[in-house]
């Protein structure tokens, strides 16, 4: 079958689901995780043909499409601050906004000569960790996650992009206190949906991403945050800093818990967009 005969029954398939620029994504984005095939094939060749063979994982990907599955989750792979990262169905997929939670670190220690010890609480598929140990240069990264299927995928992600990070199974509502202080940064992104956003989210969301990564009560749309910025309160070192990914409606709330724990020089910066998605504070 030609090529371009195959890309004609995505859009066929597709067209009551997605816009024409998503299919074409989805498209060339599977063409080149399964037949490595550059996205301008069809121009320099265009009677290319695919054998069966190669047709089969092209059109389990349209089936898994018309499901609604997330592309990545049907590649098993996706991008991150420009490295390579696993994904499957136990972790969320990381987002641009949290792309820009990294930039920001990057930011803010480019010209940082000392050696940085660094945690990432709640590391999920490891890209903050495996980001911030690959562009943060001389650091010391640490990571947790209470799932196993996690920690997994995260440390297999470490190995994929050829950095040291060291993971761990630990609960982040039963965190101890450190007795020293010795982290000069951490970072989470945790559960911040509340339950009644459920309405405005994506079905692809909703029906494929882990629930107990992404929702919260909406009578404790904090509960995260508490035991976090108690425990980076003990953790970091004077001067250590505290980066989060937070709901665009609570940025006001968890600069006041910050506050709260002694920290100070707090921040909130808007999203590419224009949300409050960001907090940092200094302790």
């Amino acid at each position: 079958m030609l090529l371009r005969e195959i890309k004609a029954i995505f859009h066929e398939e597709l067209t009551l689901k997605y816009p024409k620029e998503e299919i074409d994504s989805f498209f060339f984005w599977l063409i080149s995780h399964y037949l490595g095939l550059e996205k301008f094939v069809m121009v320099l060749q265009p009677d290319y043909t695919v054998s069966k063979e190669q047709q089969q994982p092209l059109f389990e990907g349209l089936a898994a499409l018309k499901k609604g599955q997330p592309i990545q989750y049907i590649t098993g792979e996706t991008e991150f601050s420009g490295l390579p990262i696993f994904i499957n169905s136990s972790v969320l997929i990381p987002r641009p906004e949290t792309e820009e939670l990294v930039d920001w670190i990057l930011e803010d220690y480019k010209n940082n000569t000392e050696e940085l010890k660094v945690l990432d609480l709640g590391t999920g598929s490891g890209a903050i960790a495996v980001a911030l140990s690959s562009k943060l240069g001389n650091s010391e990264v640490f990571a947790i996650d209470i799932s196993d299927k996690a920690i997994d995928l995260a440390s297999k992600n470490a190995e994929k992009n050829k950095v040291s990070v060291i993971f761990k199974k630990e609960d982040i509502f039963k965190l101890p206190f450190s007795i020293a202080r010795d982290y000069h940064i951490i970072v989470s992104n945790p559960p911040y949906v509340k339950m009644s956003e459920k309405a405005f989210m994506h079905q692809n969301v909703l029906e494929h991403e882990p629930h107990l990564a992404l929702f919260v009560p909406d009578k404790d749309p904090l509960k995260f945050y508490r035991p976090i910025v108690k425990y980076a309160q003990e953790s970091l070192l004077l001067n250590g800093a505290l980066y989060l990914e937070i709901n665009e409606k609570e940025g006001r709330s968890i600069a006041e818990l910050m506050e709260e724990n002694g920290f100070k020089t707090i921040e909130i910066r808007k999203d590419i967009f224009g949300k409050d998605r960001m907090v940092k504070g200094v302790i």
